[in-house]
Order: structure tokens, then sequence, then C-alpha cells
């Protein structure tokens, strides 16, 4: 067992491997690891994927067929950080496409049901910012956004 650093378990009712190929093809520093599949002893069907080994941006996931006993929440949200409004297009627009749901102030739900958050460099300094009043200012216009505007949020905090 490795000892280094944490592999986040996804489970999933049958979409394992669907989805694993699907989170690769999203970010970069991605690839597909080694892919478990049920045996005669079950519970699955023999021969059908149990589970997939898979990175992501760099983090280490596995990806299980577990059955529909659980479901995912916005408990649980992994945070994309991103440099410019590219970016912050590219993850939103691929990550809502298909059944994904946005959400408010850079959150959105994936096909799949996984929460995501869609933040751009700067964003946490805006609304930490020393000077209440453009914190709140920066605030103000994150509640009222789905997808996050990079360019409205610093107008918003220099007050324009």
């Amino acid at each position: 067992m490795a000892t280094e650093g944490f592999t986040t378990c996804l489970w999933f009712d049958g979409q394992a491997e669907e989805a694993a190929r699907y989170y690769v093809s999203i970010f970069k520093n991605s690839g597909i690891g080694r892919v478990g599949r049920y045996n005669e002893a079950g519970p699955g069907e023999a021969g059908s994927v149990l589970a997939v080994d898979f990175t992501a941006n760099g983090q280490k996931f596995v990806a299980i067929n577990g059955g529909p006993q659980f479901r995912f929440s916005e408990a649980i949200s992994f945070q994309i950080h991103c440099d410019g409004q590219e970016e912050v297009d590219h993850y939103w627009n691929k990550l809502t496409e298909n059944g994904g749901e946005p959400g408010p102030c850079g959150w959105l739900k994936d096909r799949y049901g996984v929460s995501w958050q869609v933040i751009p460099d700067g964003l946490i300094e805006m609304i930490g910012d020393a000077d209440p009043e453009k914190a709140t200012r920066t605030t103000q216009a994150m509640y009222s956004m789905g997808k996050l505007d990079i360019a409205a949020l610093k107008k918003a905090h220099a007050g324009e």
C-alpha cells in the first residue's frame, strides 16, 4: 500500500470506466491505470469492471462500480484552480456538457453528479481583501454568477 498522498475513491453505479475516461479526457497530466474486473465471486457480473485506477490533473483516483446504494452530493467537491478565463471556460464547459448542471458561485455538477468548484487564480485574495469594501463588492459579484467572470470580478473589486 502506498504511504504517500491520498487516493480519492469515487463510487459509481456501472459507469466507473466511462467516468474515468471522461475525466482523463478533460484534464492534463492524466491517464488510465489498472482496470480490475469482477470474478466469479461477485458481487458484480464476472468480467465486468469493478474498479479503474486513474490520474486526473496529477491526482490519484479509483473509480469503482459499487452499485446504486450511494450517490454524490455537494458535501464533497473538487476545486479546480484556473489560470485565466480561458481555463475557467474550458473546465466549466467540459464539466457541464451532456448532462452536467451549472450551479452558483463557480460550482457545478458534472454528468455523474460529482461537484466541482471552478476557481480563477486571485479570487480568494479578492474576496479576502483587507479592505472590507473591496471584499464585499467582489463577494456580491461572485454570488450573482454561475460561471465566474474574472473581468467582472476584478471590476467589482476595483469599484468600477
